[in-house]
């Protein structure tokens, strides 16, 4: 079952479905466990779907944060997965300018504000920013 990483060749895609309130962030078929640990540690919610080998896994932003919120904690963890080396797009109608400069801010100084282990040795030497892609 085929995902937008898997479409697009990158390692995370965040981005709403149409007339779909859900954020989403899909990593290709097979992603390494240390991507889908890292996402969970962002505070994403993971989820499966059972089929015949491999297992088609995605996860969430969280359904009780509200919307404002929602943005806010998909485009923070942005930084996070670029620095651990990881390339990741969020389309336009997710991303949040403030959100990702704030994050950004808060790796180089020190002080982020997110509940997460700081990530481990970049995975691949990728893209350094991510691209915007519209649905």
């Amino acid at each position: 079952m085929g995902n937008r990483a898997d479409e697009y060749g990158t390692d995370v895609e965040i981005y709403r479905r149409w007339l779909n309130p859900t954020i989403y962030a899909e990593t290709p078929t097979g992603a390494p466990a240390k991507l889908l640990d890292q996402l969970d540690q962002l505070g994403f919610e993971r989820h499966q779907f059972p089929t015949p080998e491999p297992v088609y896994i995605w996860h969430e932003v969280p359904a009780h944060l509200d919307s404002a919120e929602q943005l806010r904690m998909a485009t923070r963890a942005i930084p996070s997965l670029l620095l651990a080396g990881y390339q990741a797009n969020c389309t336009p109608g997710v991303f949040d300018e403030a959100a990702y400069q704030q994050a950004v801010h808060d790796i180089r100084s020190g002080t982020s504000r997110q509940t997460t282990h700081p990530p481990g040795p970049p995975a691949t030497s990728r893209r350094a920013a991510p691209t915007r892609r519209t649905p």
